[in-house]
């Protein structure tokens, strides 16, 4: 199977590279092909022509979107659908990795894939729109929506924690927000059994469990060794410009259908810090 991957230099991009080698995987960053430009992405498509087209390409950055709205929406929604039409074209397969911020936390119970979306930060609207516009140019894609993703070559919650204990004792860490964390590593070796498995419509995909960002700081110094005390607190004490929601687990209902499980958040912290010892 040939597979065409956008957004090979991102913290997921580069864990689907690593995992991925049983196919064949063409892997391209922006300076391969820039998804907003339209007759870029139709070309590499048309020359590679995959079975299956992997979207990781994203403006993540949520606070970045927030005051940078034109950007968010041309890169994660516009983006997206120049992908989209490039893979109806040619008859490819198109999965596309979205977020549990296409929700706005109101629930207190997991999100379904059927849950009503309801974006309340920039980066939320632009996938959202993502996703209803791939579905409709492509129906029989699969929306691959994944959390508090985490993993080494790139920015994430567990590596700022890890080096904000090396230098403070203390470290106060917000306690109502509720998701589920999810390993790059585990989220790659899902989409790659999603294609195999020639996966359609919505699927969650996290690793099992939920917890707080409160709890998963402690998680991650606890397996580190590290002393550092880690305090509760609230997210009206660190305001940011963009709003999260205070719930966002995702159902692993849709992924079990696949027959595909995914390891416990737990124990994707300590594989994560072994591999980040290695990379060191």
């Amino acid at each position: 199977m040939r597979i065409t991957l956008f957004g090979a230099t991102g913290l997921l991009g580069k864990a689907l590279v690593r995992e991925w080698q049983d196919d064949e995987i063409i892997a391209l960053g922006s300076q391969d092909a820039d998804i907003r430009n339209a007759d870029q992405v139709q070309r590499v498509v048309s020359k590679t022509r995959p079975h299956w087209i992997v979207l990781a390409a994203a403006y993540t950055d949520v606070d970045g979107c927030e005051t940078h709205r034109d950007l968010a929406f041309a890169v994660n929604a516009r983006g997206a659908v120049n992908v989209a039409e490039a893979a109806k074209k040619i008859g490819s397969r198109l999965l596309f990795v979205s977020t549990d911020y296409v929700f706005d936390g109101s629930k207190s119970q997991p999100y379904q894939t059927t849950d009503r979306r309801n974006p309340t930060s920039v980066y939320g609207q632009s996938k959202a729109e993502a996703e209803a516009q791939i579905s409709g140019i492509l129906p029989d894609s699969c929306i691959a929506r994944t959390s508090w993703l985490f993993g080494n070559g790139g920015k994430c919650f567990p590596d700022t924690i890890l080096k904000l204990a090396a230098t403070r004792p203390e470290l106060n860490v917000v306690d109502d927000q509720r998701g589920s964390p999810t390993y790059a590593v585990d989220l790659a070796r899902a989409i790659m059994q999603l294609c195999h498995n020639n996966a359609s419509g919505i699927v969650h995909v996290t690793n099992r469990g939920d917890c707080t960002w409160y709890d998963l700081a402690k998680e991650v110094t606890r397996a580190a060794g590290l002393s550092t005390t880690i305090h509760p607190t609230t997210t009206d004490k660190f305001p940011r410009p963009a709003p999260r929601p205070a719930y966002s687990v995702l159902s692993p209902t849709s992924l079990d259908a696949y027959g595909i499980t995914m390891p416990g958040w737990q124990d994707a912290v300590g594989r994560y810090l072994v591999e980040r010892k290695g990379c060191g």
